[in-house]
């Protein structure tokens, strides 16, 4: 933007799609598919090889009791005259079958995929069923989680309130979730080109907070959450954690590592599950509640427009609300301006331009407060960029409570 500092940095943007999403509801050509690839995720879901020539085909039958009488032939490779027809008719097979763990591979074939799994051990109902609760709590831990993964993804904090919230949350767009019968499983399937960075920090913090719990432990210090930061542990993912636990007789987590990707340097293959249980709720809402306490505040210098103002009195300090442009990673902040400070921002407000304060973002309520504003200044912008201010703001009926105070007051 014209009125952006130069050495302020930039705000990321998500990038503008030029291509239309993946089609998720088409199986792909028989071209797209490498033979290898289709017989990993056959395994991993499950499906059983039963025979076939060696060296030429395997032959697959799906998981659980319904799945004699159905198989599919899949080549090994592509050396023989009739891979692409074995390949095409295996892929119409599994669009057509009914089974979760058909459509599972055929996520994983269309955008590879690392897979993020879910379990909870919950009590079930008559014929295997579940509260609709269950499913509920298990879908809203996994998004919890997963949005602590992306956060750590983007930047290392013990506690990150609104910091960053925004575009991580976009980072989760793409994310497929299949749920298992029961509300006892989940998995979410992270497309590799947009998301390995996510799944992987997710797979490090997962670990790493078992490892600070198995230290608390054994010493009874809790000095392994101050390192398990580094590996993207913070107060998000230990909530999501308590979510995922409560009211189970335990929990696991594990990462599949997207067939065609191959393993991410650093992380481990296969990646077992890692697993919690209720003894170990103590300590993570106790880590939950040290990473809120000892995040500190962050010196910022901040770039905005002003979106409300509001004072007792018409003289005097006043409070302001500004939507940031630059400076930090919340998408509005709330601070306290003396008289002085107070009408250079409502000026620039009324003639369309935002205003440049220093001060401290406090972690106390979620990094949205800035304390001890000073230099509030405006920033010159050219014509076009403040009319498209000024239209920007006359839209929201915040515009309307602003006059009427600056007329009051003046």
């Amino acid at each position: 933007m014209t009125h952006r500092p130069t050495d302020e940095p930039v705000r990321p943007v998500r990038p503008h799609p030029v291509e239309a999403p993946a089609q998720w509801d088409q199986p792909p050509r028989p071209d797209q598919v490498d033979p290898a690839v289709l017989s990993a995720l056959l395994h991993r879901h499950g499906w059983q090889r039963r025979g076939g020539v060696a060296g030429r085909y395997g032959r697959w039958t799906p998981p659980g009791p319904g799945g004699a009488g159905t198989s599919l032939l899949v080549p090994e490779s592509r050396a023989f005259p009739d891979s692409e027809d074995l390949l095409g008719e295996a892929l119409v097979a599994l669009a057509r079958s009914g089974s979760p763990s058909a459509r599972d591979v055929l996520i994983g074939l269309a955008v590879p995929s690392d897979e993020i799994r879910w379990w909870r051990d919950v009590p079930t109902g008559p014929v295997g069923a579940a509260a609709w609760t269950v499913e509920e709590q298990l879908r809203k831990a996994a998004r919890h989680m997963l949005l602590a993964g992306a956060l750590a993804a983007r930047a290392r904090a013990g506690y990150y309130g609104a910091r960053h919230r925004r575009p991580a949350a976009a980072s989760l767009e793409n994310v497929l979730v299949g749920a298992a019968p029961g509300g006892r499983q989940l998995t979410a399937f992270v497309p590799v080109a947009t998301g390995r960075p996510l799944a992987v920090r997710l797979h490090q913090a997962v670990y790493a907070a078992r490892e600070a719990i198995d230290y608390q432990r054994a010493t009874g210090g809790m000095d392994a959450f101050d390192g398990a930061i580094e590996a993207g542990v913070s107060h998000e993912l230990t909530e999501a954690l308590v979510a995922l636990v409560k009211g189970t007789e335990g929990a696991r987590i594990a990462v599949e590592w997207a067939p065609a990707a191959g393993v991410p340097e650093g992380c481990a293959t296969p990646a077992e599950p890692v697993e919690f249980s209720p003894g170990d709720l103590p300590v993570l809402r106790e880590a939950g509640a040290r990473y809120l306490r000892e995040e500190p505040s962050v010196a910022v210098r901040i770039t905005g427009t002003v979106v409300r103002m509001r004072r007792s009195a018409p003289s005097g300090d006043g409070s302001v609300r500004l939507r940031v442009i630059a400076g930090a990673e919340v998408p509005h902040v709330r601070m306290t301006l003396d008289e002085e400070a107070y009408r250079i921002a409502g000026h620039a407000h009324l003639v369309g331009l935002p205003v440049r304060v220093h001060g401290r973002l406090e972690s106390r309520g979620g990094f949205r407060r800035l304390t001890g504003a000073s230099g509030v200044a405006p920033v010159q912008v050219d014509d076009a960029e403040r009319d498209r201010l000024m239209k920007s703001l006359q839209e929201t009926a915040e515009i309307t409570a602003f006059f009427e105070e600056a007329c009051g007051g003046d």
